[in-house]
């Protein structure tokens, strides 16, 4: 989502648009709609409908194809940047996956220090409230 609440995959764009924003030939985006670089919506009368997110990769299309890379590098490129995403996003899925099963586990431990130095179990979830007393150490004088 963009911050003005737009969804930056939804399909909105007829293709005279998406060229104009993405600064190409409506011909190019048929022919990377063709060989898979970019995968518009169809309407029901099989009109290509682009997203934000269409738009933004024909733009990095643009850029690769710029410096001299292939379609076919390109592609590849595209694809690899797609799994990593996807990847990323599932690592995220299952550290919080862990996350909330390290938290709500039955029978997890925490302890804490207790007042004295001793070890005192607390559940799970609890703050120990903390003394404000100063204490000062000082060495045994030990001639």
């Amino acid at each position: 989502m963009f911050e003005n609440g737009m969804d930056e995959h939804a399909k909105v764009f007829a293709i005279a648009v998406a060229a104009e924003l993405s600064g190409m030939h409506p011909q190019t985006l048929r022919q990377y709609d063709r060989l898979g670089l970019v995968s518009p919506g169809r309407t029901a009368g099989k009109s290509r409908r682009y997203s934000m997110r269409d738009v933004a990769k024909l733009r990095e299309i643009a850029h690769l194809s710029a410096e001299g890379i292939s379609l076919e590098g390109i592609r590849r490129v595209i694809e690899l940047e797609d799994r990593v995403n996807a990847l990323s996003t599932r690592v995220r899925e299952l550290e919080a996956a862990l996350a909330d099963e390290l938290l709500n586990r039955p029978g997890r431990r925490v302890f804490a220090a207790g007042t004295e130095g001793d070890v005192i179990s607390v559940k799970a979830g609890t703050r120990i409230r903390r003394s404000n007393q100063v204490v000062v150490w000082r060495p045994l004088d030990r001639h």
